[in-house]
């Protein structure tokens, strides 16, 4: 098991076994190099425990936990969230400030108790039959595990095609599950029945609105970003910076540079199209803050070829096109770093992306729409999907539109800006699909908050899904390369802080992450503050009509694929045509099925070693 995840910590491995327990860990070394071997056991070895993460409050705790008689042999965070659990059982997770996933074994009480961080930065798989429980950092290892075979959770499909990723702690492999942020597990051995008791100590706090002028909160934000940046500057090993040139990660640069002593190096990552590559973004930040800046260029075989051994590294079908370029930059990084600052969870604090944007225009505008006749309006949709009178460019703005739309929730928003396959195309393509909702994870949580607004809503539901598996794509492709990433904005206590930044703070006049952009003026350029936002597009859609693209329709077409028991073989034929033709853009849609079909080469159909080398390199006419 331990082998199968070496890439996640090169540096050491350690064992531990009794009659009822084993534990194993590979380490990447950050903290105390020479004396942060894991598992680590408290002075009478009687726990032992295995972690994966960084406590950067660790130093600050130590004092007290020495105070009341704990012995420390080492100096790293590990041993403190061994000795905070002696003194203060579970509730020592609420004094813990970093990223971690992390078991401890009690040999004596029999008792196994597993917790991971509050916004879910690291991840913790397991798998329990009542007989066997097993826990790893990515399900790969689970699948070494002889009790565990590889099984496709079937009825997940239609989330999946929606979403891309399964929004609650079920994966795609039947009987493996993820322990959710903010919450951890217990498995009591000596219980007559022992079951995983699972609780959760954390969740995000609802808006609790102040009455202060603006500027405070603006200077309050920037304050607090430094400090949880300052924090994550803790290292024994070198470190810098992945920059986009957007506004976050160029943030998280510029304070890394006034806060280290020794050189900022950062990381870009863009594509030989030029049209979709920030790269003189990138190179424009990292000139005005003085970083030593390093680049790399990927091209369409370098993506298509490295897309099988990533989507291996990830476990399950890769939700978006940017995880493979997040690969190819921290391969980068390896050469010069062990650790890296990124700027995810920002747009999901402060209002970032556009559709909450036009999700409240939609809203806004609804209201008086709703005057009309419920049978006219039904009419003007139906009419404005068909019409010649209306410019194909007009028609499909209109779609993402309440004139265009239905009005509720899952077609207003989820199918307008998240779903790759709206229920209907589902159905069209597909001759055997479950009848689960693709929408009840997300929904969740939106009927979980009604007394919220809009914005609050919108903002606390795609915390509890959307940016799980961000971060899991984070972590997933930046520990392939052996790199550790850290992401201040999502420092719980600046997450808290961003719940009580007043609405007009975070979308003002149409402009997301209003406040963020008003505390970093002065601090990066002005042109980088205010320029139109990317969000790190990928050339998919050219890919996708380029010649050498071939061999991924064989693919998909594979007689012996995880598709072809699913899919209408005539339906496919007719959505890979319509990509071909240029009369349709289906670049979405084939983007999930591509990396469905390949998920299960990986782990189902026994086609690995064939795919290993590449999607282009392994495609033959006999599939």
């Amino acid at each position: 098991m331990t082998d199968t995840i070496r890439h996640r910590g090169p540096d050491d491995s350690g064992f531990y076994r009794d009659p009822c327990a084993s534990l194993g860990f590979r380490r990447l070394s950050i903290i105390d190099v020479a004396g942060g071997h894991q598992p680590m056991a408290n002075e009478d070895a009687s726990l032992f425990i295995v972690f994966n993460g960084e406590i950067f409050n660790h130093a600050e705790l130590r004092p007290s936990l020495v105070q009341a008689g704990h012995r420390y042999s080492n100096r790293s965070d590990t041993e403190t969230i061994l000795h905070s659990y002696e003194q203060y059982g579970p509730a020592c997770l609420l004094r813990l400030r970093g990223m971690f996933a992390f078991a401890i074994w009690d040999k004596t009480a029999r008792k196994l108790f597993c917790a991971r961080d509050r916004l879910g930065k690291k991840p913790f798989y397991y798998y329990w039959d009542g007989r066997t429980f097993a826990f790893a950092s990515e399900i790969k290892a689970l699948l070494e595990h002889p009790s565990v075979s590889p099984q496709f959770e079937d009825a997940l499909l239609p989330e999946y095609l929606a979403f891309g990723y399964v929004n609650d702690d079920r994966t795609l492999f039947r009987g493996i599950r993820k322990l959710m942020p903010g919450h951890h597990l217990t498995l009591d051995l000596a219980s007559p029945s022992p079951q995983p008791e699972i609780r959760q100590y954390w969740d995000i706090p609802d808006p609790q609105p102040e009455t202060r002028d603006d500027s405070s909160w603006i200077s309050e934000c920037r304050e607090r970003l430094e400090q949880t940046v300052c924090m994550r500057l803790m290292s024994d090993v070198p470190l810098g910076m992945f920059l986009s040139g957007g506004v976050d990660s160029s943030a998280i640069a510029a304070l890394m540079k006034r806060n280290f002593s020794g050189p900022v190096k950062t990381f870009a990552v863009g594509y030989r199209e030029a049209e979709f590559s920030e790269l003189s973004y990138a190179r424009h930040v990292s000139r005005a803050i003085g970083t030593e800046h390093h680049e790399v260029v990927v091209g369409m075989e370098d993506f298509f070829n490295a897309l099988p051994r990533l989507i291996w590294h990830e476990d399950e079908p890769i939700a978006w096109p940017s995880s493979v370029s997040l690969y190819f930059v921290s391969r980068l990084a390896r050469e010069h770093v062990t650790v890296v600052l990124t700027g995810e969870g920002a747009d999901e604090m402060f209002g970032g992306y556009a559709r909450y944007r036009f999700y409240a225009m939609n809203q806004r505008w609804l209201r008086f729409y709703r005057l009309l006749p419920g049978a006219l309006r039904s009419a003007v949709r139906n009419r404005v999907a068909t019409t010649p009178l209306l410019s194909s460019t007009l028609r499909r703005k209109l779609q993402h539109t309440f004139v265009g739309r239905g009005e509720d929730l899952e077609s207003l928003y989820l199918d307008n800006f998240y779903s790759a396959f709206s229920a209907a195309q589902q159905r069209a393509l597909f001759k055997r699909l479950p009848t689960t909702s693709p929408y009840a994870g997300f929904r969740k949580y939106w009927d979980s908050k009604p007394h919220l607004s809009v914005l609050p809503r919108l903002l606390f539901a795609d915390q509890k899904t959307y940016l799980v598996e961000l971060l899991m794509k984070q972590d997933q492709m930046s520990m392939a390369t052996s790199v550790e990433s850290r992401v201040p904005f999502l420092d719980h206590e600046f997450v808290e802080f961003s719940t009580r930044v007043p609405q007009h703070l975070k979308l003002r006049r149409g402009e997301g992450k209003y406040i963020l952009k008003k505390a970093i003026e002065g601090l990066v350029p002005h042109e980088i503050i205010y320029r139109k936002k990317m969000g790190f597009p990928t050339p998919l859609r050219q890919w996708l009509r380029d010649p050498r693209a071939a061999g991924l329709y064989q693919i998909l077409r594979a007689k012996g694929g995880l598709l072809a028991s699913y899919i209408d073989p005539a339906a496919l034929d007719n959505l890979l045509h319509s990509q071909l033709s240029g009369s349709h853009d289906a670049t979405d849609r084939i983007w999930r099925l591509l990396t469905l079909q390949l998920w299960g080469d990986m782990f189902l159909t026994g086609k690995r070693e064939e795919r290993w080398e590449g999607a282009l390199a392994a495609a033959r006419p006999s599939l």
